[in-house]
């Protein structure tokens, strides 16, 4: 069966009041989940059809393509929704860190100590 193309996928997107969905962005290679960001249906029309990681800047106001100023480009190998169609899981081939701070992931460094009940 042959995947819905994006124009196809894009009415049952369910977007936010302010029009935006969340993205998680894992490698696709490691499967590492790398960061999440946000995208509008137009950031989504572009990175489907650009196969660049295309996002909406919440705090610029703005379009930004994945590595266009930093190199650390993301090529897209994935893109899929979740089960109620609002989430997205954009899969990729990262060059370089994938975060603004320079680390391989938002996540790296920034974890959190867990302990369960049991242990």
């Amino acid at each position: 069966m042959t995947p819905p193309t994006i124009e196809d996928a894009l009415p049952g997107v369910v977007f936010s009041p302010d029009g935006l969905v969340p993205v998680v962005v894992q490698e696709h290679t490691t499967r590492e989940v790398l960061m999440l960001a946000w995208m509008d249906a137009e950031a989504l029309r572009r990175t489907a059809t650009t196969g660049r990681a295309t996002y909406w800047s919440r705090s610029r106001g703005e379009y930004w393509v994945k590595g266009e100023t930093s190199g650390h480009v993301q090529h897209v190998r994935g893109l899929a929704l979740d089960c109620d169609a609002d989430t997205v899981l954009l899969t990729v081939d990262q060059t370089g860190p994938a975060c603004h701070t320079n680390t391989a992931t938002c996540f790296t460094g920034r974890e959190i100590d867990v302990r369960h009940p049991d242990a």
